[in-house]
């Protein structure tokens, strides 16, 4: 440990370094079984990169330089898919879906420039593309042939909302996740199959038939066998997003895995999986979220022990893994608290790192290790955190305690989880406590404590967010008198609305993009969030008196701590109009703040130059309202 105060200790992670690291996506196998092909994000751009997994030969961009790889349906994802020795994808600018052949040459657009599409799947055969797809207000499932001959077809329509659409290996028939306002897709969706008619020149849909879900069940990832004989999805009807499999001769249903952990994630983005079918179709491999930590279990498809797939780097958390349709192999996105974001593919024969998302310059030893903790809360809940501490420090210690980041996660129906955070060793190597908090509503810790938000957005995770504060304090973690509150989206409004109900609790408080109006958010968001404040907060007209009590801007004159305010020029989701009222407010008032727009950012910073700039902005209102205050 440093001899340096906390909060000034001399940290190897430096703004700029932040500014470099990528983004690593979704990876995805071929149907040869040997390329892998996955999306890597590079400041404002995106890239498609494939490495061939029985070759010691480098990875290689697929995608021109001039070109950007990303689905912008709602907060985007399922941006791509591969097989046949081709890649299609979207391209950012113009939504069209392009197809990219695997051995190089150019990328040929086989949709037209209308519109956005999103988790584009091949058939079998690899003739037809489906995919979701959004013009004017208007979801359906488009069916395009994959060489572009023809103009894309709707396949199926009657719902406000469509996801994870996937194919049946005989290709005749298809399944998808479909759901209507007011609903969110983790509040209430439901999974239909929906037979082709393959006598024309183009496919046809019969009439879907509902296999499952409902108003108060979310379904999740729907997937075919191999084989075609079974059908596996999660659904939380017992409480927990758990997988089901379902026989297509008998209809039997199955409940595969159980206990308390969550085997879904909360599908923000389409082209979201937390389990894939082995390529004989005798096993699954599934995620199993415990307290933050996903490890990769797999089990016998017709039932037996759970195992958890071995791995010896100490990973604590995966993402969309994808089975080699040719071999026992495990494709996936591998991390833990200190060891950052890798692609890497797992055998028999060991785990081989494809892609590092960092020079991973830092040793480990110098990096906090996120411990899931709890703490007693308002009613005699209990609230989930993920805790990191300074490196050497232990809590009781004689001496000085360390100043805190109390961060809330956005949503605000997410969860913080034990993957790497380079935000978070931004902060402890520097000497900084950093809890993040899973108030109630997070996701992760079961339906019912999801629920628990339901019309309680302002006060849940404003109560769990104080109690936190309290926590540090009482035991001995961190200096009850420099607590910092730090978040962004829904995060920023519960930084503000707690600044606003609990004042002289934080010494400081950092909002990104925040929601300051519910008014203004419930009437200018985009749709896969129009109806969503009902849920969290009430319908309109009827609850509007609920919105003007928990809207910050409308109580701005009870913050009295120093705020740093943070916001996107571009942002479409929480214009820069919610900043500058709540900036406004702070001038009147006279409250210590600072504020910064960065130009052509959105809903979150994607330009090296706008990383490096807000870490350095936000250190240095750290060191002058908190350190040297």
């Amino acid at each position: 440990m440093p001899h340096q105060p906390f909060g000034l200790w001399p940290s190897p992670i430096t703004p700029r370094s932040l500014a470099d690291d990528l983004r690593i996506g979704d990876v995805q196998w071929d149907s040869d079984g040997r390329h892998i092909v996955w999306l890597e994000g590079r400041g404002s751009r995106a890239v498609l990169v494939c490495a061939d997994s029985q070759s010691s030969d480098a990875p290689r961009d697929l995608t021109p330089g001039d070109m950007s790889v990303r689905a912008r349906l709602g907060y985007g994802g399922g941006e791509f898919c591969v097989g046949h020795g081709y890649v299609f994808f979207i391209e950012g600018g113009s939504g069209r879906i392009f197809r990219q052949a695997l051995s190089g040459g150019p990328a040929t657009p086989i949709t037209p420039a209308f519109g956005q599409a999103a988790a584009p799947t091949l058939s079998p055969d690899g003739r037809w593309l489906l995919y979701v797809h959004s013009d004017d207000g208007e979801d359906c499932v488009v069916l395009a042939p994959a060489d572009g001959s023809q103009w894309p077809q709707r396949l199926i329509t009657g719902h406000d909302f469509f996801m994870q659409p996937c194919w049946h290996p005989a290709g005749d028939r298809v399944a998808y996740v479909a759901w209507d306002f007011p609903q969110m897709p983790w509040d209430g969706t439901s999974l239909y199959v929906a037979y082709l008619d393959m006598s024309g020149p183009t496919p046809v849909a019969g009439e879907p038939r509902l296999l499952a879900g409902g108003l108060d069940v979310a379904i999740f990832q729907p997937t075919f066998a191999p084989d075609g004989n079974t059908l596996a999805y999660v659904s939380d009807a017992s409480g927990w997003g758990q997988i089901y499999v379902r026989d297509l001769a008998n209809e039997s249903v199955r409940q595969f895995t159980d206990g308390a952990a969550e085997h879904a994630a909360p599908a923000w983005i389409q082209g979201l999986r937390t389990f894939c079918w082995s390529r004989d179709s005798a096993r699954i491999y599934y995620l199993r979220n415990s307290d933050g930590v996903r490890r990769v279990m797999v089990q016998p498809a017709t039932g037996g022990p759970a195992q958890t797939l071995s791995t010896s780097e100490g990973y604590t958390w995966f993402a969309n893994p994808s089975a080699s349709p040719a071999a026992d192999a495990l494709a996936g996105v591998a991390s833990s608290s200190v060891i950052p974001t890798r692609v890497v593919v797992s055998s028999p024969s060991g785990t081989r790192v494809l892609r590092r998302s960092s020079g991973e310059l830092v040793p480990t030893e110098q990096l906090s290790v996120a411990l899931p903790v709890t703490w007693p809360t308002v009613g005699g809940n209990i609230a989930h955190g993920i805790l990191s501490l300074p490196t050497g420090y232990s809590p009781g210690q004689e001496g000085p305690r360390p100043p805190a980041i109390i961060r809330i996660h956005g949503g605000p129906t997410d969860q913080a989880c034990a993957s790497y955070n380079a935000s978070t060793q931004f902060f402890t190597t520097r000497g900084y406590a950093v809890l993040e908090v899973n108030y109630r509503g997070s996701t992760g810790y079961g339906r019912d404590y999801m629920l628990a938000l339901r019309e309680r957005w302002g006060i849940c995770d404003v109560e769990d967010t104080v109690s936190a504060a309290c926590y540090l304090g009482e035991a001995g973690i961190a200096d009850p008198n420099r607590l910092v509150i730090y978040g962004g989206s829904a995060g920023g409004y519960t930084v503000l609305e707690s600044l606003c109900r609990a004042p002289g609790i934080f010494r400081a408080g950092i909002c990104l993009y925040g929601v300051s109006n519910l008014f203004s958010l419930a009437a200018d968001t985009h749709k896969f969030e129009a109806r969503y404040l009902d849920q969290l907060v009430g319908s309109l007209p009827e609850t509007v008196n609920r919105y003007r009590e928990r809207s910050p801007i409308f109580h701005a004159d009870l913050i009295r701590d120093p705020v740093a305010l943070f916001q996107g020029a571009e942002d479409t989701v929480v214009p820069p109009a919610q900043s500058e009222q709540i900036v406004a407010a702070l001038r009147r008032s006279g409250v210590p703040h600072t504020y910064q727009i960065y130009p052509g950012e959105g809903h979150g910073w994607r330009r090296p130059e706008t990383i490096e700039a807000f870490y350095m902005a936000v250190e240095a209102f750290l060191r002058q309202y908190v350190i040297f205050a």
